[in-house]
């Protein structure tokens, strides 16, 4: 039977459409002889002019049913809107033939016989379809790896026998490089049922499906379930050697995004297990509905996520202002194109804008020009390592531009300036925690002591997933490559959180702000980076290499704390913290240093950077920051500023 299956999927077309018509022609007739030996209760011989109606039935059943298309469809994919063409054509052939047979008097022919030649080539057309089909997908599938150009078929299992799970193992019997064998699910009144064929089993029959098919891949099909659920199903799954993926979100499938049968590796966000929190919509609002809106780094991983998000609130116009041509481009075509899709139009404009945040001239002439409302401060350098052997053009951005802008905010009378933070300005240990604590010193100074009426806020989260530079892509990247991955030491904890979430946490905290006030986003708990790596291999269907398992394929190298790089971070450099409306933002009460002092140090650290004094930066830095202890590269940039201050003085 498989010999003679690959030899009719490895006909030319026209051969197959030869051989349906061919058994159409058989079927036509043996129906309508099977019709009159039922309605004459015995085996019946056609005798005179009856025999042209054996003939005149496969001439009016064959055209009609090139008509409908019978002949077009691949028979192994054809689903059950076939049934219907199928019964739209025998049915007016069945009409015709009743015509034909009546109005000429061909015979004498008892009228049951039409309609139960109809019933019996009904059955016989749609049952020899659905045969086909299951034995050829069945073949096919089977022998995937000779018919689809040598494709290697992956044995896989379905997690989920919902709607879902259903769907995407009709589309994967159709194609070249999964074979599912069966479907899991926690509901126990579908345990011994059959899918599509598939056999639905508990989850700890996974091992015996396993070892029993060659199982390599689970294909998770929940994309209705919590993160929670999908994170407890993710951990289940972690101990058997399977290479785990999803389908994407619910959302995504509804919205047309992506199809059902687009695989993609494990969310990591699911690995967190975090349910997301729908925003308050009233604080979503405030400060972006019918305004006009500046994000500065729109082109960054947290500028251009806020951008997107700004776009579903209606603003009056959204400015991306951005020094990064090309990453300027990329956000404005995003946008542009997003906004298209809808069929109304949106109703405001998005405008590009290149320039440098340090350049207040340039940023207070685009707020006065576009009477901006309000502006979200995403731009400035963030990626540890580089900041440390780059400290005063770091300086010069994440302070100094931050101080253009906001000056720029007040003297265009600004509503609202939000400024995008991290946890690594608590008591930080390298230059871009010190720099971005000192930027919120330089937003509460102006705060308490000039007289204006913009309101400054503060945003301070961790890591964010999806963002430039996060560890999860690149761990992905090295164990596609086979290892090691690399891992800076085993005891690093660290906060995440999706992006999607960090900005619309982001939006409804600026709404809550009263002025100079530091909010800090809810992380959950942080998680050490070593075992977030061990998941993923595991995840990947792989086996950590190790003392315990030497025969395993990755191995997790320690490569040594980065210049600047902390153990652990926070989120408040002291306990004084308290609730706010959002259940995921709280709001920490921070030491101000007076705004006249604050502003001859400013002056000090401009001069300081003009001359490349990095011993007065790093005083100045000591001396405003509270908690700071350089590390790494700071300490080495001193160490080379110090010699080269003795060689001078010789």
């Amino acid at each position: 039977m498989k010999k003679l299956a690959y030899w009719f999927i490895t006909l030319p077309r026209r051969s197959k459409a030869g051989i349906l018509i061919s058994a159409d022609v058989l079927f036509s007739v043996f129906s309508l002889w099977l019709a009159f030996s039922l309605r004459l209760g015995e085996w019946y011989v056609p005798k005179g002019y009856v025999w042209l109606l054996f003939f005149i039935g496969p001439v009016l059943a064959v055209p009609i049913f090139l008509k409908f298309g019978l002949y077009r469809a691949i028979i192994r994919y054809i689903g059950g809107r076939v049934l219907w063409v199928i019964f739209q054509s025998v049915t007016l052939y069945s009409l015709i033939f009743t015509v034909v047979v009546f109005q000429t008097g061909i015979g004498l022919v008892p009228r049951t016989v039409p309609p139960l030649n109809w019933l019996i080539l009904l059955l016989l057309i749609g049952g020899s379809r659905f045969f086909a089909r299951w034995w050829l997908a069945d073949t096919y599938s089977r022998l995937g790896g000779n018919v689809a150009k040598d494709c290697r078929v992956k044995k896989v299992i379905i997690y989920g026998a919902g709607s879902a799970g259903v769907q995407l193992s009709l589309a994967l019997a159709y194609g070249q490089e999964f074979n599912p064998v069966a479907f899991l699910d926690d509901d126990k009144q579908l345990h011994k049922q059959k899918v599509n064929g598939l056999r639905i089993y508990p989850l700890s029959s996974l091992s015996y499906l396993i070892e029993r098919h060659g199982v390599t891949e689970v294909l998770l099909a929940i994309p209705s379930a919590t993160r929670a659920r999908r994170s407890e199903v993710i951990r289940l799954l972690e101990p058997y050697p399977v290479h785990v993926r999803t389908i994407p979100g619910m959302a995504d499938i509804a919205q047309g995004n992506v199809k059902v049968d687009e695989l993609q590796e494990v969310d990591i966000a699911d690995l967190l297990g975090r349910d997301t929190v729908a925003p308050d919509q009233a604080l979503f609002d405030t400060n972006i509905v019918g305004k006009s809106v500046l994000v500065t780094g729109a082109g960054g991983s947290i500028g251009s996520e806020l951008c997107r998000q700004i776009i579903q609130l209606q603003p009056e116009k959204l400015i991306l202002f951005e020094l990064n041509e090309f990453a300027l481009y990329s956000i404005d075509k995003e946008l542009k194109h997003a906004l298209s899709q809808h069929k109304k139009d949106p109703g405001f404009e998005v405008i590009p804008i290149i320039g440098s945040v340090t350049d207040e001239g340039r940023v207070e002439k685009v707020c006065k020009v576009f009477n901006i409302q309000t502006i979200y401060h995403a731009a400035a350098y963030k990626h540890v390592p580089l900041v440390e052997q780059n400290p005063c053009e770091a300086i010069k951005s994440n302070v100094f531009g931050t101080f253009s802008v906001a000056l720029a905010a007040i003297n265009s009378k600004v509503e609202t300036f939000v400024l995008i933070s991290t946890d690594k300005a608590v008591r930080p240990a390298n230059m871009m925690g010190a720099t971005k604590r000192f930027a919120e010193l330089v937003l509460q100074g102006l705060s308490q002591g000039k007289q204006h009426s913009t309101r400054f806020t503060m945003v301070r989260f961790g890591n964010v997933l999806g963002s430039s530079g996060s560890v999860i892509p690149l761990f992905r990247e090295q164990i596609a490559r086979g290892g090691p991955v690399t891992v800076t030491d085993p005891r690093v904890l660290r906060y995440f959180m999706t992006i999607q979430e960090a900005a619309q946490l982001v939006i409804q905290a600026g709404a809550m702000g009263l002025g100079g006030d530091v909010f800090v986003l809810d992380m959950g708990g942080p998680i050490h980076i070593v075992d977030l790596a061990k998941r993923m291999i595991k995840l990947s269907g792989l086996e950590v290499k190790d003392e315990n398992h030497p025969e395993g394929e990755i191995e997790i190298r320690y490569t040594g704390l980065r210049p600047g790089e902390k153990l652990y971070e926070e989120l408040v450099i002291g306990d004084n913290v308290s609730d706010t409306a959002h259940r995921r933002i709280l709001r920490a009460e921070e030491d101000v240093i007076p705004w006249p002092e604050l502003n001859d140090r400013l002056e000090r650290l401009k001069t300081a950077v003009d001359n490349d004094d990095f011993a007065g930066i790093m005083l100045l830095l000591k001396q405003s920051v509270s908690g700071f202890t350089p590390q790494g590269g700071v300490r080495d940039l001193l160490w080379r500023a110090k010699c080269a201050q003795e060689a001078g003085n010789k």
